[in-house]
């Protein structure tokens, strides 16, 4: 989907340039002369507040990419931790919360493994969440019928961090810019590039033309990789690999 919105953009950008430059040797036509040197400043000010959206947007979709990396990190070690407790329980107990915790770190796993399909990523989500709780009810219980209390209370703080993480990660993945944003941006690359051809009306050769419109798809691409990291060319899987390693030590 953002390959083909880079494609869409990159050719929008070269329609709006087209556009520009023609209505740029229609004045040139009339005129006679070169347009007149006033309209930089608006060149100036539309191309700035460009430049702005840009990096606003790109800094945005960088810093929440890294927050998402440093929650799959946080999740990890709360489930590592929260396992180990474990051994605070009897035998009994660690047996079958053992097995309902490498369970419950498939299902998470299978929530991230592949978002584009809406349907496995609810019924995954919905399997975790339902194991989450009887997890934390059997927990509970055999914590009771342990002594002394204090190590067996260890294990309840982790498991509730634990659970704690699976809502901070589901808002974290949901939180992007408003989408006028996004339309803002794209409103404005495009008349940037009618500016731009209109001040090009001069020029006979179009390699400026297809650079600039490359580069204003290139960075539109990018910005949308990072802002939805899982669908895309930028990939978070080597984070991922961290829970992979969690489950492969449930022994």
């Amino acid at each position: 989907m953002t390959l083909l919105l880079a494609g869409g953009l990159f050719f929008a950008v070269l329609l709006f340039l087209e556009i520009g430059r023609r209505i740029g040797l229609a004045a040139l036509a009339k005129e006679s002369k070169e347009p007149a040197s006033g309209a930089g400043a608006v060149d100036a000010a539309v191309f700035g507040l460009l430049g702005l959206l840009i990096a606003f947007t790109f800094s945005g979709a960088a810093t929440r990419l890294e927050a998402r990396r440093h929650l799959i990190v946080e999740e990890a070690n709360a489930i590592g931790t929260a396992y180990f407790r474990l051994d605070l329980l009897s035998a009994d107990a660690q047996k079958s919360l053992k097995e309902k915790f490498r369970r419950y770190v498939d299902f998470r796993l299978e929530v991230y493994k592949n978002l584009s399909d809406i349907d496995a990523t609810k019924d995954a989500h919905a399997r975790a969440t339902a194991i989450q709780s009887e997890i934390w009810s059997d927990a509970v219980a055999a914590s009771q019928a342990v002594f002394p209390k204090p190590a067996a209370m260890l294990l309840l703080p982790a498991l509730n961090q634990m659970i704690d993480i699976t809502t901070t990660r589901k808002v974290a993945a949901q939180i992007h810019p408003p989408s006028i944003i996004f339309i803002m941006l794209i409103t404005l690359a495009l008349l940037s590039a009618l500016l731009a051809g209109y001040s090009m009306a001069g020029s006979k050769s179009k390699v400026h033309m297809f650079v600039f419109a490359a580069i204003l798809a290139i960075t539109v691409f990018v910005i949308f990789d990072l802002e939805y990291p899982r669908l895309g060319l930028i990939r978070i899987d080597a984070a991922d690999q961290l829970l992979v390693e969690v489950r492969q030590g449930m022994k």
